[in-house]
């Protein structure tokens, strides 16, 4: 999917905002801890997550879809750009973030590859840019001056408004005047409602609660702008991919399998073993939000990854004169190899176990 947005006004804000992860992963890189492994033989594969969320590698254990690995978790993240610096820093095994931010680190010198896609937008699950329902804001001139809510800068949200903003014939200097204030997902509808910021981003939880309160309407959408679309990978390090594939391939063929079974599985199976993993991990998290979960959000069976969902980010990078043409290339940033949908284990439509979906 190309883009037609400016380079340079998404990578002002984009390289401040990753320059310090960029630097501090590729010190990383000098040295790596030692392997932790369980009593029977496991890999140790420690993690960060998501308070009152389960994610698809989180479904994929509880479903029994590991045989080689063993998770830990290490605390929940804060944002995309620190859980894959923790990656990148040996804090962690594995993080997700935003492509863009992936780009931009692995040119960085990072060494990490993305194994699976991470996030995305589907049908039910979308990220909105909601204004009140009464505001005179209908246009992206409007927005000239005011100022719009993101979860923080140099990632998805920020890209979204920004092409948005270029598609609806903004010049750079009046995107300039646009203001994109950080304010956390769970603080955002109150600062619409309260007139601190004209535009508030909403996502999963956030918006459908805020959707149900009423009062509020969508701007834009990144759906609208893109479709149905992966936006986010899985990065593990170079260095542990050589050491570690089985455990890679195992924490990929797992992650995969439990992503297709949020696909293919009714809602409310899904809802209540979400509830079940959560009551049972104990981090004393409100189970009340799940009844607002719609879908995995990812579009694409068993999460592979495209070419596309990372060559937009290569492109902007060679335009802003970043990278010379060539310099980076898509192939080496990703693999689909250890994903039975797409190495031939399974049909890519095929069910969690491989077997035929009906249409």
């Amino acid at each position: 999917m190309a883009s037609t947005a400016s380079p340079r006004r998404v990578y002002r804000v984009f390289a401040a905002a990753l320059t310090v992860l960029a630097s501090a992963s590729v010190l990383s890189a000098c040295g790596s801890s030692e392997t932790t492994t369980t009593a029977d033989g496991k890999t140790v594969l420690r993690y960060q997550g998501q308070t009152g969320q389960v994610t698809p590698f989180e479904l994929a254990d509880d479903l029994g879809y590991f045989s080689k690995i063993s998770l830990k978790w290490e605390g929940d993240t804060t944002s995309g750009p620190a859980n894959i610096q923790a990656a990148a820093t040996n804090q962690v095994e594995f993080g997700s973030a935003f492509n863009g931010a992936v780009v931009k680190l692995i040119s960085g010198g990072a060494k990490v590859t993305s194994v699976l896609s991470s996030y995305g937008a589907d049908e039910k699950s979308f990220s909105g840019y909601y204004v009140q329902e009464n505001s005179p804001i209908t246009s992206a001139r409007d927005l000239i001056g005011k100022k719009v809510a993101v979860n923080t800068l140099g990632a998805h949200h920020e890209f979204i408004t920004r092409e948005w903003l270029h598609q609806q014939g903004l010049s750079e200097a009046e995107i300039k005047q646009v203001q994109l204030l950080v304010v956390p997902p769970a603080n955002t509808e109150d600062a619409l409602r309260k007139g601190q910021v004209e535009v508030g981003t909403l996502g999963s939880v956030f918006r459908e609660t805020a959707l149900e309160r009423g009062g509020i309407r969508p701007l834009y959408t990144d759906k609208a702008i893109f479709g149905e679309f992966d936006y986010g990978t899985y990065v593990f390090r170079d260095d542990f991919i050589a050491k570690n594939s089985d455990a890679v391939q195992d924490f990929v063929q797992g992650t995969a399998r439990a992503t297709r079974w949020l696909q293919v599985t009714p809602r409310d199976e899904v809802v209540a073993r979400f509830k079940t993993i959560i009551e049972k991990r104990g981090r004393n998290e409100n189970t009340e939000l799940l009844k607002y979960w719609r879908s995995s959000g990812l579009p694409v069976p068993g999460a592979v990854i495209a070419e596309k969902e990372l060559q937009i980010w290569i492109d902007w990078l060679v335009r802003n004169g970043e990278l010379k043409e060539g310099q980076l290339k898509v192939t080496d940033l990703f693999t689909n190899k250890f994903n039975p949908y797409a190495n031939g284990t399974y049909q890519p439509t095929s069910g969690p176990t491989g077997e035929a979906i009906a249409k």
